[in-house]
């Protein structure tokens, strides 16, 4: 008996690794496709896979449809698109989830939604996202405004490679007490040592 279910469980591991090779196989023709602008073969390769859960393959069908990339732009079929593959933990589709809240995108406009998506992004590292949850802290957008978590998160995005967030820093830090600026680079450093989580 133990034989058996030891044969079935290496047959069932080698049927998901093939898959998995598969999947591999199938999503880079997509990509190649996507490269070139070959947005048909992008198409073509990405939809079945997105449609088994595939998270790289969701987000960048959300891509194609947010831009008319191949496709009518479809703001509300790239929410799909994104929240099926953010869901399964994708920064990059969080992010632009968040994005597509906070302009009103394919979805009613819902700032503490776009907090939302932005935050999680902004945890896994997403330096883009970092950004956006700064700005929503500046304008009081979905959270209470405060300069102090403003500057935090413009301070970790700039850090991350995002451009803008040293301008943010910049920006509300004229209009930032010393000690607020200290305390903002404080939480910055903590945040960083604690890698995003829980900020």
């Amino acid at each position: 008996m133990r034989n058996l279910t030891a044969i079935i469980c290496l047959a069932v591991a080698l049927l998901i690794g093939n898959a998995g090779v598969a999947w591999s196989a199938d999503f880079q023709k997509g990509y190649a496709g996507y490269q070139s602008g070959d947005f048909a073969t992008a198409l073509r390769e990405w939809t079945p896979l997105a449609e088994q859960r595939h998270a790289d393959a969701q987000y960048n069908l959300g891509l194609m449809y947010a831009n008319g990339q191949g496709v009518p732009k479809n703001y509300k079929t790239a929410v799909k698109w994104y929240k099926l593959a953010a869901e399964q933990g994708n920064a990059f589709a969080q992010y632009n989830l968040g994005l597509m809240y906070a302009n009103g995108q394919g979805v009613p406009q819902d700032y503490k939604t776009a907090v939302k998506w932005y935050k999680l992004a902004a945890e896994q590292g997403d330096a883009d996202a970092q950004f956006g949850l700064g700005l929503m802290f500046a304008l009081g957008r979905g959270v209470l405004k405060g300069y102090v978590y403003a500057h935090m998160w413009g301070s970790i995005a700039a850090t991350n490679g995002n451009k803008l967030g040293a301008n943010l820093m910049d920006d509300f830090g004229k209009k930032m007490t010393r000690a607020e600026i200290s305390t903002a680079e404080k939480l910055a450093r903590e945040c960083a040592l604690k890698n995003y989580k829980g900020c």
